[in-house]
């Protein structure tokens, strides 16, 4: 019968990947899905922080806060925006340790305030 195989399963049928089987190379959802999920996930998390970042310098710098303060939440947000050009641009690993120093600047700057 033409389109069976020798076991006479359909050649459609055992041509289909397994849906719990890894993705393969050419579905697009391998290793450069994950690189691409790994730069946009660095580059959102930089944007957000940097934004979360300067909104604080601007309550700090508009309130009573010493300026230490804002400048602190400032610098970070700076450093978190760097970490999410070098995010996009795919230097993931050295754009995650930027988000942990951003991080920790604007902490430093909340522990100021």
């Amino acid at each position: 019968m033409p389109g069976t195989t020798d076991a006479g399963t359909p050649a459609a049928l055992r041509s289909a990947p397994h849906p719990d089987s890894p993705p393969g190379p050419g579905t697009g959802t391998g290793e450069a899905g994950e690189v691409r999920r790994a730069r946009w996930t660095t580059a959102g998390s930089g944007a957000l922080l940097a934004l979360a970042g300067l909104a604080a310098s601007l309550l700090r710098l508009t309130g009573s806060a010493p300026a230490l303060a804002a400048t602190a939440y400032a610098v970070g947000a700076s450093v978190c925006v760097l970490a999410s050009v070098l995010g996009s641009r795919g230097r993931t690993r050295r754009a995650l340790w930027l988000l942990v120093a951003g991080a920790m600047v604007m902490a430093w700057g909340d522990q100021l305030d």
